[in-house]
């Protein structure tokens, strides 16, 4: 047995069994109340599930297994970069300790040794037309390679309940090694003529990312590692996070769960919204016929956008009171590698402009940015300028932080999730 599918049998089962004892002696307990505008409102707030892997406070951020986003640049291994490498991340939520430099190199190689997309994968993906949205691309992607699945295998040949958390430890790990070559696969074929790329062996997962998209500017990779980090988990209830629960706890294979949580992740109210934000930029700068826009003339946009019924993309969050640390995380590298990009001083110039004028509004509890308001530029100043491709980056780097969970949740036992629903008309007997 590996070291780290070790540590996480030990962590597991320990926790398994403190969990059944509290079950056992307080499984009557109550835990929340659910109120009539939480039943319509999608279950906002409702403690309803298990997430081991992160946890989210709405003033102080994310939290992973404990630890806060300038903790994790300071404490998790970089290798060759200055950015933390998500491989630790990844080790951290799996079994709670911040790995040494040693496991995460351990861990990168495992990764470039199970890195292999089918072939059959890719000649379904160059079957579509380019201009598939790389969303569409990477579902499908996803989906097809549940072919290889060993938990979809060992559970057809009769495998032990105890023995579900191995396989989808398996399976997670081979996942995530992928999803790098198949987004890359996905990004050349799309938007540079098929001419692909070929991995490097001697880069570590993120930056060979990095590098199969086309980019090999040091300062790309150290991007890639920080964004596929900030972005990982963003604890259980979120939309692309929860699905993935859900059909995992079906015992669909990793690869359908994970499938189905980067369709929920394609909605414009969760992942797509990265896409949204440079696309409003962008609109924005054309109307107002300048790259450089005065903070009156974005103001007045602004203003123009909401007088419209819409929304600032990038601004807002459903739990968030506060900046978003992940905002902030982005920041502050672009503040220390690429301060005078014009895309990213009118991104500045907007968290400047747009919280005021929302707070002026008297009906927004967060009017601040969230993570989706500051990658596009990062990402547009290193080449990567097709913004439909964004959500796309996103899903690579959730897959550490659902995987994880998946993990957790078949090593717990959690069963099928199946809250009970009503009716309006119940709810008008028993309320109206």
């Amino acid at each position: 047995m590996d070291p780290l599918k070790q540590l996480f049998f030990e962590k597991s089962s320990d926790l398994s069994a403190r969990v059944k004892a509290l079950l056992k002696e307080k499984g009557g307990a109550k835990v929340d109340e659910v109120s009539l505008k939480q039943l319509y409102g999608g279950a906002r707030g409702v403690k309803m599930m298990v997430w081991e892997t992160s946890a989210l406070d709405p003033y102080e951020g994310i939290r992973f297994r404990g630890y806060s986003i300038p903790q994790l640049r300071e404490l998790l291994p970089k290798g060759q970069g200055k950015e933390p490498l998500p491989e630790g991340l990844f080790w951290l939520m799996l079994v709670g300790e911040v790995p040494t430099q040693e496991q995460v190199d351990w861990l990168s190689e495992q990764w470039r040794q199970r890195a292999e997309v089918p072939d059959y994968t890719l000649r379904m993906l160059d079957a579509l037309p380019a201009d598939t949205h790389p969303m569409v691309q990477f579902v499908s992607g996803i989906a097809s390679m549940s072919n290889s699945s060993i938990f979809a295998r060992r559970y057809d040949e009769g495998m032990s309940k105890t023995e579900y958390w191995d396989a989808v430890y398996e399976d997670a790990m081979n996942l995530i090694a992928r999803l790098p070559r198949l987004a890359a696969w996905i990004y050349r074929r799309s938007f540079h003529g098929g001419k692909h790329i070929p991995a490097d062996p001697s880069l570590d997962w993120a930056a060979n990312f990095a590098h199969m998209l086309g980019n090999d500017d040091p300062d790309f990779y150290n991007l890639m590692r920080l964004y596929t980090t900030i972005h990982a988990d963003h604890e259980g209830g979120n939309a692309s996070a929860h699905t993935t629960h859900l059909v995992g706890s079906t015992l669909s294979n990793p690869y359908l769960a994970f499938a189905g949580g980067m369709s929920a992740l394609a909605g414009p109210l969760h992942g797509l919204a990265n896409q949204e934000v440079i696309k409003w930029i962008f609109n924005m700068l054309e109307a107002l016929g300048t790259q450089t826009p005065t903070k009156e003339q974005i103001a007045e946009y602004v203003h123009q956008t909401l007088a419209k019924g819409q929304v600032i993309p990038g601004y807002g969050h459903a739990v968030l009171r506060r900046p978003d640390p992940r905002f902030m995380a982005q920041k502050r590298f672009a503040e220390e590698y690429i301060k005078d990009d014009p895309i990213v001083e009118v991104v500045w110039k907007i968290f400047e402009v747009v919280p005021p004028i929302l707070q002026g509004l008297g009906k927004v509890k967060n009017p601040w940015p969230n993570v989706d308001a500051h990658s596009g530029a990062l990402l547009v100043h290193y080449g990567i300028t097709e913004y439909s491709f964004y959500t796309v980056l996103f899903g690579v780097s959730r897959a550490l932080g659902v995987m994880a969970a998946q993990c957790w949740a078949r090593a717990m036992g959690l069963p099928i999730e199946r809250p009970k629903s009503v009716t309006s008309e119940w709810v008008f007997e028993n309320f109206g």
